[in-house]
This record gives C-alpha cells, structure tokens and sequence, in this order.
C-alpha cells in the first residue's frame, strides 16, 4: 500500500466508529496486514501470533512481532489511555518481540509511543487518528520524515485529488488523449487554486467557492461543469467590466484573478462532466482546511496524480526539505545567512543585502513541481523579513519578484503546479511576514507572466529561459502554460544585475534504460565526445557547466555513479573542458522518498562552478571539511582519473578473466550428466573437470565442463558419451560469428584454457552491495574459473588478504563503479591500479596468517555457501572477526593505524596512487 491508500484506510476506519474488540484488528488491516496475517493474530491457543501479555478486564490488546503492541480499554478513568499506554510500552512481551510503535485508546482519545526513535508520544482524538496516520507508516515499511509526520494534509488532499481525477477520465473518455488531458490538468490547478483561495481569505465569505458548487449544482452532478465554467469566467472578468460580462449573480461574488490561471477556456467545453460520485468527491476535498498546504510537499506528491505510471506510488513522491537545503545552503544560502550576521544592526549593510537578495534569480531546469524554487523562494523571504524587522520596517513589500524564480519541466501538469505552487508560497510569506490584511490586500489580481516553461530542458537554451544578464528573458511558445497568449512579449528579469544559481534533481536514467529520444539527447549535448552507458543526468551536469560561463554556480543532485567507474573518465574530462571545478560536494547519501520498503537511491550533490581559488569544501553526513581540491572521485585530491592498467603493480600477482568457452553451451555438464559419465566410462573421470563463475561460486550450485588437452581431439570426438557434444559445438562454430569460426578446428576445447598447477583465486565479477566484504574463492587446481569471473592462477595469500579487505572493496567501489545496485569488479581497474605499499617479510607474514584465519574460518562453517556466510546480518561472528583482523593488519601497513572512514581510505590511495604512477611515468 502507498500512503495515500493508507490515509483513505485509517479515515475510513475513523469514520465506522470505534469498536473495541475489532480495532486492533482493523488498524493493522488499514497499514497493509493481509486477511491471512490477521486470522493469525485472532487465533488462540499455540496456533496465534499475537504476542501480547497485557490481559485484564476490559481490555482487548494485540501485538505484533516487530511491529506494533495494540490495546483497547472500555473501563476506567480519565488516566485510563495512558496507563495503557504505559503499561504496553514496559510490557516484557514489547521488548522480547521488538515492537516498534505502542498504542492505547478507548474510543475518544489514542495515546501511542514510537519506540525506537526520539519521537514524542502522539495524543489526540480518536476522530482525528487519520490526521495521525503518518506517525505510524513505519508499520507499512515506509520511511517518512517529519514534515509528514506532523501534517498529513498534503497526502489526503491528494488522494482526494486522484479519486475525483480517476472518476473524471472515466466519465469523460474524450479527455484521456494528449491534447485533452492538458486542459484537465489545467483543470486541476484551478480547482487547487480555489480550495486554497477560499479557505485563506482570498475569497469573502466562508467557503464561497466549495458552497457555490453545492447549492447551485444538481445533486446529480448534471450541471456542475457550467457551474464551475462560470465560475472560472467570472475571475477572468476584471471589475470594470462584470456588467457587460453578463455573469450570474452567484459567480459575480468570485474576484477577478486573471495571472492567465482562468484565462480563456471558461467555456462549458473547457470543463469535464461531472457524476454524482465527481460531485461528491469535489464537495469532500473543498471540506479539507487548505490553509494547511505546504506548496513544497503538495506540488511534489500530486505530480503523480496526472501520471498514469506514477499513480501507484500516489504520496510517495516527496523531498524533504532538509534534502533541498543540503543543495541550496552551500550553493548561496549559507552565504546569505552570513552576511546577515556579519551585517548585525547596520543599516546600510542590511540594505544592500536585501538589494543582493532581490536580484538573485533562482533556475532549476528539471523543476518538477517546483520545490527546490519553493523552497529557495521561503528561505530567501525569511532573511529578508528579518532585515525589514531589523531596519525597522516589519510591513514592507518584499523586493523579490517571483519572475527570478525559472524553471523547465517536460510534464505538462508538474509545470502547472510548479508556478501554482510558487503563487501559494508568496501568499503565504507575506501573510506570514506582513500579516493577513497585507498579503490578501496586494495577493489579486495575478500576474499573468509565466516563469516555468514546459519543454525538454536538454534541448532547449537555457540562456533564453534564463538570461544572466540583461532584462529580456523566456519568450512562450506553443507550449505554454496557463493559455498566456502566444503573442506576449518576453518575461522581464526584475532588479537587474544580480547573480544566478542552477539547482535542481534531474532525472538519472541509467543509460541503458533510456529510451531513443533520451539518448538522442544525450548523443547532442556530448556531440564529438564519448557517452556511450552515460546516465541521463549527465547531460544536465555538462549543460549546466557550459552555461556557467555566462553565469555563477550550480548545484545539481546527481547518482554516486556519475562519481565512479567509466563515468569518470568518460563525463570529467568534458567538465573540466568547460573550465569547471567542484566548489563544494557531498559524499554518496541516501536520497530517499516515501516509497514502501525504499531505502532511496545513492546519491551526491555536486556544487559547481568555474575554476576558482575560494574555499572548496566536502561534506560527508552532517560534517564539513575544507578541502585544497575535490577530485572527480569526491575526496581531497588532484583531478587525475583513474585509467585502465594492463598490469597491476609490483606487489600483487596478476589477474586475468576466467575461461570463455565460445562453445553454445555444449561443454557444459550438470552434476548428473557428469556423475553418470564418470561412473559408467571411467577412461573419460580426467576430462569432466568442476566449472565455477560468480553465480556457482557465491551460491554453492556445482556444474561441470569437458576438458580435452590439445592432443585429445579424436578421443573427444570418437567417443560415444562425448561425440555429440563436440558435433554440436563444431556446428555452432561454423554458423557463428568471426571468433567462433576460428575455433572450428579445436571443437574439443574452451577458446580459452588457463589453468593452475596448485591453486587459484577466483573474483566475482559482480557482488551484493549489501555485503561488508568482497567475497573471493581460495580453489584447488581442479576447478576450471570461466569467463564469468576473474581469477588469479598461482596466486599468493597476500593476494587472498588484500582482495578480501574493506579497503580494497572502498577502492573497487570507487573506480570499478556498479551494475544497478550490484558491486561491479573490472580487473583492469579496480586490481591493476589498486596501490600497495612494499610490504617487509613480516608484512607478508602477517597478511599469510590473515588469509589463513578467513580460509579456517569459512571452513569451520561448512556447507555453507559463500552466500549464506557473507549475508551481513547472519555472517557467523568468527568470520567476521578474521576480516576484521586482516583489515587491521593491513590498514596498519599503509598509515600505521586504521583508517577513521573510507573518506580517509580513498584519499590514501589516490595520494599513492598519483605518486606510484608519476613514478613508473619517470622511468619510461
């Protein structure tokens, strides 16, 4: 379930009224508990999963392991909900089965506790629970943050929202193609205005718009759309000229709006038909309290609504505000924040700050719904409200236009939000700053220039959209927003002469999951340069840079791959060709929205800008540090990339790709195949050899393979169990490509044959990011590694140490990138430039018994698969112990100690990696 579907539960579950004996029951069905789940939990006797221990009169109480401890009392006094409480949350049974959230209530009031975070304790009405319901998502696997939390308006009204936009395109099929579901769209950015308008004032008279609809409308829903058509004409109609407009008596209440939101289109052809049951769910939204929006949280959640693929993840769409911030404070902010401090009380500094301020223009070219711009436009208004207070003059205007706020969006209904959202903002500020009267007194009309452009962002000029210098901005074109009309002049930038910063959260896009018009895009912003596998968000990073030579700084979300593995040497190298540099970065993060079971993508932010000699600093978590240069790799260091190496260096022994066979699968043997030919044809035991790539290796699965030397063609070939086998390759030879063909004349072999005289390591080419330590096989001369690893013939166990080392794993992460989610191991990257220090003979020493330990320690834990004893959370604790002495003793060769963070690491081994490679460079 997402979390709209749950706010719809738990109001449903309100709305039934309370009953005792069921709610428990109910309340773990509205988080998404199945029918099977809950029979469980009602069964009695050995059979149930209900936990609880809390049993006395009066109480019905049920827990859930690692979930909730529920209890409802029908008896006692006023302390009665809170007792429960208390006694749910020092219950024995609580702890014993992990529960995460308490919860008491007798049907008026609901106390609850969560208990494994700092969150306060909840209490509230029991007819308010739905308003609550984000307290609990953490039963429904969801991560929340606390603007959530605190206030669920922003997820109801947009399940209300979606419900009456699902019933209109049933009702109204013709209104489901391209063209006509703009105009619904656009639909729905007057109706939000207008909830929002009369529950604030903006309209006179208590509910004027939802109450209009209700007494002027058939119950039927038959004559709504002219209702509201006309409606919407009336604040298309400026005062002047309402008599000769001839609207209705009852529209004639509505105050002219105009800003282009209810220009044109206000015929009843421009409004959808309404059913009884759209009526009803039009009524049920303008009942919410819309003064409780929060533009930031809303525009981003009710994007989805006009998405059909984004619909089932309704209310998950969010950015905390925290996570923008970490964008916009270091982008300019912070720079903000302390010039005010630094200005105090003077008041010439004051007012040229609040003149900067006015002339900033703000540009997010994936703006989405608008939040970054929002939330940009709220900080900005805050320091400036605290100039005016500290000048003297609490009730001035501001000075910040909202034309300085840009953006491009390529979905038609997030763009119209986007500036809905930006409108809502500004009226909130100044009602917050200036007070009511002021902001409903300057709030109308609109303006009607529009500032979000609907288009391709990579295709379009940003230096139109968004000029740096000069008054002329964004000229509309067909795709226009709020049906300004075509002819309108360009949008003047107000306070000329001020800087522009470039934010945003572009879309990724893994470059094999583009389609063909985003790697057409991605092919013209990297024209004559190589972007093959470049994600989408790189096209926006190199677009932004070149766009910094006209301009200031830009602040971009972007995934930890653009930071790692090919994307390195493939996107750097073009950014610093623009004359770029990072002034500031963030380590790789969590960027995670609400999505159930969504741990979020990894992310970092990468705040950049022309080549400069001001201060560069690096943060990792909530710490900043000062740095001389951010490197591609985000640590300190120089810009050198990472290149492919042929040979590793001097300590380590030499790492190949495993065996390709080039064979159609014909070599192959399953364990049966192979049991039955070396039982019943003893002579071939010595040619049917145990195979193992990554999948075998880490999940314990044995195959096998034939394996002829040179000499034995007729054998293989004469021989009744292998015959057929060797006809099927020879066949798949001849029919293949160029490679294949060369290998028709030795049908009895693998392409490649590489084998060992006593041991090997074997290296998974691809590994679960979720495991601590690189898993790597230490196997007898037996087995035959194919191409699906890697593998080192010969090896020593220092090898062995070194690969099974979280250092080594920092660093394969870093340069070797990943596959999706999955750790990808490049020989040629991550261990022939993988830096070692000279290791002494007790260096050696040391590291042999390391490896020797891990060997031990995995065997004393057999049959287990590599799988089973490298899952994180059941790894058996002697194991991890051996690794964690190796990392010691390893970490100890480089600097003496262990490192403090993989920050530390990765600045070692870039350090020694520069030097070991000028070195070898000096030789040549």
């Amino acid at each position: 379930m997402n979390a709209v579907e749950i706010e719809e539960a738990v109001s449903k579950l309100v709305e039934e009224g309370f009953h005792a004996a069921e709610f428990p029951y109910a309340f773990l069905e509205a988080f998404g508990n199945k029918a099977a789940t809950i029979k469980r939990l009602r069964s009695t006797g050995k059979n149930t999963t209900n936990k609880s221990d809390v049993e006395h009169d009066g109480v019905v109480s049920v827990l859930q392991r690692n979930n909730i401890h529920i209890a409802t009392c029908t008896v006692g006094g006023p302390d009665a909900v809170a007792d429960l409480l208390i006694e749910l949350t020092d219950s024995p049974a609580t702890a014993k089965h992990k529960a995460k959230f308490a919860l008491a209530t007798d049907g008026q009031m609901v106390h609850a506790a969560s208990l494994n975070s700092d969150e306060p304790p909840l209490v509230c009405e029991f007819k308010n629970l739905d308003d609550h319901f984000g307290y609990f998502l953490e039963l429904a696997g969801i991560s929340t943050v606390r603007q959530i939390r605190e206030n669920a308006f922003d997820i109801k009204a947009t399940g209300r929202l979606n419900r009456l936009y699902v019933e209109l395109l049933r009702n109204n099929p013709d209104w489901d193609g391209d063209q006509r579901r703009e105009d619904l769209n656009h639909f729905f950015a007057r109706l939000i205005f207008c909830f929002f308008a009369e529950d604030t004032g903006i309209f006179h008279g208590n509910d004027l718009f939802t109450e209009t609809v209700r007494q002027m409308s058939e119950p039927g829903g038959g004559n709504t759309h002219f209702v509201l058509a006309e409606i919407f004409r009336a604040m298309d109609v400026p005062m002047k000229d309402r008599e000769s407009a001839n609207l209705r008596s009852w529209a004639g209440q509505f105050p002219y709006v105009n800003g282009g939101l209810f220009g044109g289109g206000t015929t009843e052809a421009d409004v959808p038909k309404f059913t009884q049951i759209a009526r009803s769910y039009l009524l049920h939204i303008g009942s919410l309290d819309w003064t409780q929006i929060n533009p930031d949280i809303f525009g981003s959640m009710i994007q989805a609504v006009a998405d059909d693929e984004e619909r089932g993840a309704l209310g998950m769409h969010y950015t905390s505000v925290p996570n923008i911030l970490k964008v916009l404070n270091p982008l300019f902010l912070d720079d903000l924040n302390d010039q005010l401090k630094e200005a105090g009380d003077n008041p010439r500094k004051l007012l040229n700050l609040r003149k900067r301020i006015a002339r900033i223009r703000v540009f997010d070219p994936a703006c989405g719904s608008g939040n970054f711009l929002v939330v940009a436009y709220k900080e900005m208004r805050k320091i400036e409200a605290e100039i005016n207070i500290l000048r003297g003059e609490p009730e001035r205007a501001t000075d910040i236009p909202l034309t300085n706020f840009r953006g491009i969006e390529i979905r038609h209904f997030a763009a119209e939000v986007a500036r809905l959202a930006l409108v809502i903002a500004e009226y909130q500020c100044d009602e917050l700053y200036r007070g009511q009267r002021l902001a409903l007194a300057e709030f109308l009309p609109l303006d009607n220039q529009n500032w979000i452009t609907h288009g391709n962002a990579l295709r379009l000029d940003w230096l139109k959209v968004c000029p740096p210098t000069g008054t002329s901005g964004i000229k509309l074109h067909e795709d226009d927003l709020f049906q300004t009309p075509l002819d309108q002049p360009e949008i003047d930038f107000e306070n000329e002469g001020g800087e522009t910063y470039i934010c945003g959260n572009p879309p990724y896009i893994g470059g094999k999951k583009q389609d063909k018009d985003q790697k057409h895009d991605i092919a013209t912003i990297f024209s004559g340069r190589q972007h093959k596998n470049l994600d989408y968000v790189c096209g926006f990073l190199l677009k932004a840079c070149r766009y910094l030579s006209n301009t200031d700084r830009a602040a971009l979300v972007a995934t930890n791959s653009v930071n790692q593995g090919t994307h390195v040497p493939t996107l750097w190298p073009a950014i610093f060709d623009c004359g770029c540099e990072l002034g500031f970065a963030y380590r790789p993060f969590k960027w995670a929205n609400l999505a159930a079971h969504n741990a979020g993508v990894s992310v970092t932010i990468l705040g950049l800008r022309k080549r400069s000699v001001e201060p560069k600093y690096l943060f990792d978590g909530d710490s900043r540090k000062g740095a001389s240069n951010i490197s591609p790799y985000l640590v300190e260091g120089n810009d050198d990339i990472v290149q492919t190496r042929s040979q590793c260096f001097d300590e380590l022994s030499s790492m190949i790709t495993g065996n390709a066979a080039y064979d159609g699968g014909h070599l192959f043997l399953s364990a049966e195949n192979a049991k039955g030919i070396a039982s019943q044809f003893p002579e071939l035991r010595g040619h049917v050899r145990p195979v193992l790539g990554t999948s075998e290796f880490i999940d314990g699965r044995l195959r096998y393979c034939l394996w002829f030397d040179d000499d034995e063609l007729h054998l293989a070939s004469s021989h009744p169990a292998t015959k057929p086998k060797i006809d099927a390759v020879l066949a798949y030879r001849k029919s293949g490509g160029q490679v294949a063909r060369t290998l028709a004349k030795r049908p009895h072999q693998f392409r490649y044959r590489h084998t060992c005289e006593s041991s090997q390591i074997l290296v998974p080419q691809v590994s679960s990011e979720r495991r601590d330590f690189l898993p790597v096989g230490f196997l007898p001369s037996k087995y035959i590694i194919t191409h699906l690893a890697h593998a080192i013939y010969q090896p020593t166990l220092i090898d062995f140490a070194v690969l099974s080392s979280k250092l080594h794993l920092t660093w394969v992460v870093t340069i070797c990138g990943k596959l999706e989610t999955r750790i990808r191991y490049a020989s040629n990257l991550g261990w022939n430039t993988f830096p070692v220090p000279p290791l002494s003979d007790q260096n050696k020493s040391d590291l042999t018994r390391c490896a020797e330990n891990i060997l031990l320690a995995r065997e004393a834990h057999w049959p287990a698969t590599i799988a089973e004893l490298y899952d994180p959370e059941k790894m058996p604790n002697d194991l991890r112990a051996a690794h964690d002495r190796n990392d010691e003793t390893l970490e100890r060769i480089y600097i003496g100690r262990c490192f403090k963070n993989d920050t530390e690491r990765l600045e070692t081994l870039f350090k020694m990696y520069t030097e070991m490679t000028a070195k070898e460079g000096s030789k040549k």
